[in-house]
């Protein structure tokens, strides 16, 4: 079992029901004028039940999605069959099934997931990326604040430990947003910073 997906087999239908719900557009509002030209490749990191894989997909870019837990895989797998993205039951921050034979990525998203690396696997996590990443290329990242929710294996993120990394690999800051509230009901404790890196 990957540790960051630990408590979720507790709630699966709940997320999965959560999730369904979200509009890629609102929740990643933020991120849209990031988005590269199409065709373009995307990599979507910890995808869950896979909306936004799906909505990427729907958008017109080449998706590749990874989730290492399978109930949530197996749900979006099922989901979305009819559109054609390469899900891949694998995890940050190794990503050791992530392959750039197809070329290097234009956009990578990672939506909440942050907080359930420790600080060794986000400095790793960053670094790897980079080189997955092609010139110019953004990497979009969500990073959650407060009590643990459905998973339980969580860290203290700042905005601040990812700019360091950032910089240490190769990117330069684009957006940094802190203090957002959750776009979620019955989460007043909840607050998010959303960060944008590209790498130069």
């Amino acid at each position: 079992m990957v540790l960051g997906t630990q408590g979720y087999e507790k709630v699966i239908d709940a997320f999965v029901t959560a999730s369904v719900n979200l509009k890629f557009e609102d929740i990643n509002q933020d991120f849209l004028k990031f988005l590269p030209p199409q065709p373009a490749r995307v990599l979507d990191a910890g995808c869950g039940v896979g909306q936004n894989a799906a909505a990427l997909s729907r958008l017109g870019y080449e998706v590749v999605a990874i989730e290492p837990f399978a109930p949530f895989l197996e749900e979006a797998v099922a989901s979305y069959q009819t559109l054609d993205i390469l899900w891949l039951n694998d995890s940050l921050p190794a990503l050791q099934k992530v392959s750039i034979d197809e070329g290097e990525f234009n956009f990578v998203l990672l939506d909440g997931v942050w907080h359930h690396l420790s600080y060794e696997e986000r400095r790793r996590c960053i670094k790897r990326l980079s080189s997955l990443m092609a010139h110019n290329a953004v990497c979009a990242i969500s990073l959650r604040h407060g009590p643990a929710g459905g998973g339980t294996h969580v860290f203290p993120t700042s905005a601040k430990e990812l700019v360091e990394y950032a910089k240490e690999f190769g990117f330069e800051v684009i957006l940094q947003l802190e203090n957002q509230p959750s776009k979620l009901p019955n989460k007043q404790q909840v607050t998010w910073s959303r960060v944008a890196l590209k790498k130069v």
